[in-house]
């Protein structure tokens, strides 16, 4: 029996396709111990991770290893005052000291808070003072120690800082640190209820929101690994994702360990295709997930076989047919498609035990309630337009879905009005249960698997002088999926220009993310308004 059965009753219909899955845990309930010592108690020697680099450097996890290096570093974060309710940032892209890390924080009832090292000092400071970090782990690579330094300086905070990997100046090593530490750990007092991770999350207008999940989390991507994904007892799952986004919860740790898969990480920095069909190949991956952006430069080549492969799905970003098309023709394998939140787990996919169907999200997720409803709070038809929302179980908590924002109890109390919880998204369902996607209400972008707010670029365009107004929308792209594009008022007396436009992309491309670069520019005399002086975005994505 695998593992996640411990902690859900699942209901087959006759063909073996899940009707409904609901949870069973105990209220001190701990991934950490619950899940990560439990298997490495029973089955030790059972692989858990299997990690290589460019460089043709590589480690492989046992869970054993994997339970005695978070308690190595649960001690280390303990020595140095990390206990209960802490957050603490984690900004490790691919690396595997990255598992270590969150594991002992979990077993800590810290709050991990994963952050990519994409971002700039300014996102960084923002993060650290909103959520009050009081340690950091990073690593060494693309200048983030020192990008971390300047944003504690600008806040004038302290913090405990380590990285990985390396020295470097202000920082402890970690890496050290635990080749010195006792493996000897005693189970820490921890809730299921308590919160257990804190992702930034981008929003329309305003700075990104923090999403607050407790330690149940893990348990609902149970579906998201088994039913979805397809990760395998004894099987090798790979999702691509950094782990500074929430797709790395969904795809490189908690439901593939629940049902007894192995993790594949590449820790690469320069995204190539043909490099991840190698590593596909030469470690055995069972099961692959990726946003479409990585399918759509698969297929522009041949895809070279991939005998062990056995299932393929993606999510972040809508999919073209035409590249569910291709995929399929190449490799036999159909391309299953899912839809969900950071502040929730798998909402909708393309399931086992039923056809995909190209550009469609899927069915509703068996493990919740899903429902298209109207702006009058009506649920709607088959064929008809309106809001994606989950309507909890009666009179309970609906695991899955995030507990908190971060300083914001009102955002909160809305996505949550009149009793359902309120996606933003747009989507109908069809007369076969399927849903398709139509829209984001709040306008966030989708680009290359990232996302990003609109709100976030915008503040930076007005700080360029020639800007007098600007309005930031994602337009459809080819291999992005949607690019940047800044709509710009210009300030009297300065002409638009080709000049102009590459100076206002390059003062804002130097200050922001590469994934939040602006990738267009259009200047307009004025902006397309509504009556309330909201700019009518749908009008600018052309």
């Amino acid at each position: 029996m695998s593992i996640y059965q411990r902690f859900c009753t699942e209901i087959m219909d006759r063909q073996g396709n899940l009707q409904s899955l609901s949870l069973h845990y105990p209220e001190n309930f701990n991934f950490g111990y619950d899940v990560v010592d439990a298997i490495a108690g029973e089955t030790p020697g059972k692989t858990a991770l299997v990690w290589c680099n460019p460089e043709n450097e590589e480690r492989r996890f046992t869970f054993a290893q994997i339970k005695r290096d978070s308690d190595r570093m649960a001690n280390v974060f303990k020595h140095a005052g990390i206990g209960r309710g802490d957050r603490v940032l984690l900004v490790l892209k691919r690396h595997y000291e990255y598992w270590f890390a969150v594991v002992a924080l979990h077993k800590l009832g810290a709050v991990a808070v994963p952050a990519t090292h994409m971002l700039t000092e300014k996102d960084f400071a923002y993060r650290i003072e909103a959520a009050g970090i009081k340690a950091v782990v990073c690593t060494v690579q693309d200048h983030t120690p020192e990008k971390l330094r300047a944003a504690l300086g600008r806040l004038d905070r302290q913090a405990k800082l380590w990285c990985v990997g390396g020295e470097a100046e202000g920082f402890a090593n970690l890496t050290a640190a635990l080749e010195k530490a006792p493996d000897a750990w005693e189970r820490v007092p921890t809730l299921a209820s308590d919160p257990m991770l804190l992702y930034f999350t981008s929003g329309t207008t305003g700075e990104p929101k923090g999403v607050i999940h407790d330690h149940t989390y893990p348990l609902a991507h149970i579906v998201t690994a088994k039913y979805w994904q397809q990760a395998e007892d004894g099987g090798l799952h790979f999702t691509v994702a950094e782990t500074g986004w929430a797709k790395a919860s969904w795809g490189k740790i908690y439901g593939q360990w629940l049902v007894g898969s192995a993790v594949m990480v590449y820790d690469f920095d320069n995204f190539d295709p043909r490099q991840l069909v190698t590593v596909i190949n030469r470690y055995g991956v069972t099961s692959f997930c990726a946003p479409p952006t990585v399918y759509r430069y698969l297929v522009r080549r041949p895809i070279p076989p991939m005998p062990t492969l056995r299932h393929a799905s993606t999510a972040g970003e809508t999919l073209a047919p035409e590249v569910f098309r291709r995929f399929t023709e190449q490799t036999g394998l159909p391309l299953c498609e899912g839809y969900g939140q950071t502040e929730t787990t798998l909402l909708a996919a393309n399931f086992r035990g039923r056809k995909p169907v190209a550009g469609a999200m899927g069915t509703a997720s068996p493990f919740y309630h899903i429902k298209i409803q109207d702006e009058e709070g009506r649920f709607l038809p088959a064929g008809e337009i309106g809001e994606v929302v989950i309507v909890p179980p009666e009179g309970g908590k609906q695991p899955g879905v995030f507990c908190a924002y971060l300083n914001n109890a009102a955002q909160y109390e809305y996505v949550w009005r009149d009793g359902v919880y309120h996606t933003g998204d747009a989507a109908y369902r069809d007369e076969d249960g399927f849903f398709w996607f139509h829209g984001r209400f709040d306008d966030i972008i989708k680009t290359g698997g990232f996302r990003v707010g609109p709100g976030e670029v915008e503040n930076i365009l007005m700080e360029h002088p020639a800007v007098v107004e600007c309005s930031v929308v994602g337009v459809p792209d080819p291999l992005r999926g949607q690019a940047i594009k800044a709509v710009i008022v210009p300030e009297k007396g300065c002409e638009p220009s080709r000049e102009l436009e590459r100076e206002i992309r390059d003062f804002c491309n130097q200050k922001l993310a590469e994934y939040k670069w602006i990738r267009m520019v259009e200047f307009v005399q004025e902006m397309p308004k509504t009556i309330s002086g909201k700019v009518r975005k749908h009008l600018q994505r052309s």
